[in-house]
């Protein structure tokens, strides 16, 4: 059994279904300004794994994650979900399906934080009809999953923004998508919490959700995903299993870092031009 298994407190190991949804990115290009953002990216997730958008700051991460939710245009290439082009499908379907927690979410009313989870319901909700009891169960299971359920009542602008984090979380599960594209979720959190919303993703993923994160925790992406991309000013470094990514030399290149390995952990531990 790999260190990525996971294996519940019942002692069985969960095993993601036999049908999956797969989503496909395939030599994406985004250019703005005559300038290109991404140039020739390929990436994909199914159903089952958690893939790691790794990469120095500008390198094309949350571009890229956004031509995945289909919030980009792009030059070139496709994107598509189980081999439709996701700019094509219905924006009501789309919602359904992808789950897109954009970086450092904000909140400029007071609501409770239980209704703002329950704002992610609104893609399965049909026409202008009162919330039903699926409603408020999946806004329950989400705020426990993203331990905020504490708090549910409080207005989200009076939360710390560790808390506000979680609760933008729990509004993107509380719509139960297929695919969950996360930039920087851990951001601002405790070490806790850190962990907690890793292995959270690490879960959900073993319940069958294709998961894509971005990540600038190298130890955490090594530990917690199943294969990582590796960008580079707008292309593709390396992609592969997280131990072959970050123990060649283009981590090291591309981060401009020598990196301290251990046999299930990496951190950063010195900048290139401090050796110089």
């Amino acid at each position: 059994m790999s260190q990525r298994d996971h294996v519940p407190a019942g002692g069985t190991v969960t095993v993601p279904p036999a049908v999956t949804t797969t989503i496909r990115a395939e030599d994406v290009r985004v250019v703005r300004g005559g300038r290109p953002i991404l140039d020739g990216v390929s990436v994909s997730a199914a159903g089952g794994e958690v893939v790691g958008l790794v990469g120095p700051n500008g390198s094309g991460k949350t571009t890229l994650l956004g031509a995945l939710a289909g919030l980009v245009d792009t030059a070139g290439g496709s994107v598509r979900l189980d081999g439709r082009a996701v700019a094509a499908l219905a924006p009501e379907e789309r919602g359904r399906r992808i789950g897109y927690l954009e970086q450092n979410p904000t909140a400029h009313w007071p609501l409770a934080a239980e209704r703002v989870v329950m704002l992610g319901r609104a893609p399965r909700r049909a026409g202008i009809g009162g919330e039903t009891a699926a409603d408020r169960a999946a806004v329950d299971r989400a705020l426990a999953r993203c331990d905020a359920a504490a708090f549910a009542g409080r207005p989200v602008t009076e939360l710390s923004g560790g808390e506000r984090a979680r609760v933008m979380l729990a509004r993107v599960l509380a719509g139960e998508p297929e695919v969950l594209l996360a930039d920087e979720p851990v951001a601002g959190l405790d070490p806790y919490h850190m962990l907690h919303v890793m292995e959270l993703l690490r879960d959900l993923a073993r319940e069958g959700m294709a998961v894509v994160v971005v990540l600038h925790d190298l130890a955490l992406a090594i530990r917690f995903c199943d294969r990582l991309c590796l960008l580079d000013a707008g292309r593709l470094a390396a992609a592969g299993p997280p131990h072959a990514v970050l123990d060649g030399g283009d981590a090291e290149r591309v981060f401009a870092v020598r990196l301290l390995r251990g046999p299930d952990w990496v951190l950063p531990w010195t900048r290139v031009e401090e050796e110089r």
